[in-house]
């Protein structure tokens, strides 16, 4: 059969509900998960995004300097976050923590959905489930209430469009740079949509090379637009350079998912990994070298960096699934996608699908989700701080900044690496993990600390334990909270009665 002969109507509606069914399965299984995932709270910078979109909500303003630590109050600060801040600000006001898992699980179910309808056309059934399985297992540890997962199912959606805009042999339409408007006012990933584009641009000029100047043309305005597109944020042309000087900051190394992927134990984006290339060196499978290129330096970017696992997760099944399908079913007839279909065909499964999100969303409201003390939540040490020294400075572990600025403490530092610096950065870190005296000494000195609040674990708590003028108020498994009974003390200064224990 011909690629455009009319298709019969039983094979293609069959296909099409199989289409449809998968799209609803795997939406559907990601937004369970996700609802049920206590994890997606494991970020403490949760805390600080909904304190954000809050304030901009109450102000009616895109915040232009930092106002919630002491630190670095009016200094400038790129709030390039703050669309999906206000989303997730949205959602808390409406129904609390249960609002951002909802709005958290949703995204996952999108981005999931939109993957599985681009791909399912060109695999079978066990090959899309297994490249979304695989998809879930490289992004679950990164499924977090944080802007990144609201500007996903952008990320998939760009790049399916670009997809097909290869396979028409045509250039996008202008009509998506109008996408990159929203996605540049969520994430900072849309950088990866006009990184995207570029390589897809050159892939048809070479194809081309014949007669090349309609795609320059076609994908050279394109291109033009989404890069004009991605200006229109409050923050303008310093939104746009915001992701390279982030990338260029020293002090990534220190924060978690800055660090390079650790394969000393045995983790789901290692087994996924593995799995990708045992399929593709035992069945040969054989794809094009610019987008060959564009999958290995994403595969690298997400070994340098944990949080660029999220990325790869997205775009490895759209990239792959076309010589993947030539390679293991390469007799395929390829039906209209689901997107093609008419509404009557794929209504059961739509209809079905509808039906339990919209039950199992309502179940989440109904059921409030109460967040408990945890590593970057120390809600019950915080409620011991009376209210008069929480208006004093207070020296604050980094993972505890976003709980202390959602609750109005003003913080000495938080998760807004980008905004400190290296040089605060590094000094913070002196104080915290080596208790530096002298760096400890100057810090209490200059900003007046009152009190402190870190982990227990924490060598700087181990040395005020000790120190003549803080005493412990309060102590758990999660925090610890000393407060300054007189004027700080040099710590240069071992206490009397022996010098001070190390941590």
């Amino acid at each position: 059969m011909a690629m455009n002969d009319p298709l019969p109507v039983g094979p293609a509606a069959a296909e099409w509900r199989r289409q449809a069914a998968l799209v609803v399965l795997s939406a559907l299984g990601v937004f369970i998960a996700s609802l049920l995932d206590p994890s997606v709270f494991a970020d403490g910078d949760t805390n600080w995004h909904v304190a954000a979109g809050r304030w901009m909500l109450a102000h009616r303003a895109v915040p232009s300097v930092d106002p919630f630590s002491f630190t670095f109050a009016g200094k400038p600060w790129v709030a390039h976050e703050w669309g999906a801040e206000v989303v997730l600000a949205l959602a808390w006001l409406a129904s609390g923590w249960s609002g951002v898992v909802l709005i958290t699980a949703l995204a996952a179910a999108l981005t999931f959905a939109v993957i599985a309808a681009e791909i399912a056309p060109r695999l079978g059934t066990l090959c899309v489930l297994g490249s979304l399985g695989l998809a879930l297992a490289v992004l679950w540890p990164l499924l977090l209430a944080r802007p990144h997962m609201i500007a996903l199912p952008l990320l998939a959606f760009w790049l399916a469009r670009l997809l097909r805009a290869r396979r028409a042999q045509r250039a996008p339409p202008l009509w998506l740079a109008g996408v990159m408007v929203l996605w540049a006012n969520l994430h900072g990933s849309y950088i990866f949509g006009l990184a995207f584009t570029a390589v897809f641009a050159l892939e048809a000029i070479l194809d081309a090379r014949q007669a090349p100047r309609s795609a320059v043309i076609g994908w050279g305005s394109f291109g033009l637009a989404a890069g004009v597109a991605a200006l229109a944020t409050p923050n303008g042309l310093a939104g746009l350079v915001f992701p390279v000087r982030v990338l260029l900051l020293s002090s990534l190394s220190d924060i978690l998912e800055w660090r390079p992927a650790d394969f000393a134990v045995p983790s789901p984006f290692e087994v996924a990994l593995m799995m990708a290339l045992f399929v593709f060196l035992y069945r040969g499978v054989r794809m094009g070298a610019l987008r060959l290129a564009l999958l290995l330096l994403l595969t690298h970017m997400a070994l340098q960096h944990i949080r660029q696992e999220a990325i790869l997760a997205v775009a490895a099944p759209l990239l792959i699934a076309e010589p993947l399908g030539r390679t293991l079913e390469p007799g395929r007839i390829h039906m209209p996608a689901v997107w093609r279909a008419p509404v009557r065909e794929i209504a059961a499964p739509l209809a079905i699908g509808a039906l339990l999100f919209v039950g199992l969303g309502a179940w989440r409201l109904a059921r409030p989700v109460v967040r408990r003390d945890s590593p970057v939540a120390p809600i019950t040490a915080l409620s011991h701080v009376p209210p008069a020294l929480r208006a004093q400075p207070v020296f604050n572990d980094y993972d505890f900044g976003g709980w202390l600025i959602l609750h109005g403490v003003r913080v000495y530092i938080d998760g807004r690496a980008d905004m400190y610096g290296d040089a605060f950065m590094k000094n913070y870190l002196a104080i915290e993990r080596d208790a530096d005296p002298g760096a400890t000494t100057q810090a209490l000195w200059r900003w007046k600390i009152a009190w402190t609040i870190l982990h227990p674990d924490s060598k700087l708590a181990a040395r005020l334990d000790q120190t003549p003028g803080w005493r412990r108020l309060y102590a758990d498994r999660y925090a610890v909270v000393h407060v300054r009974t007189r004027d700080p003390p040099d710590l240069r200064r071992p206490p009397p009665g022996g010098a001070a224990r190390r941590g």
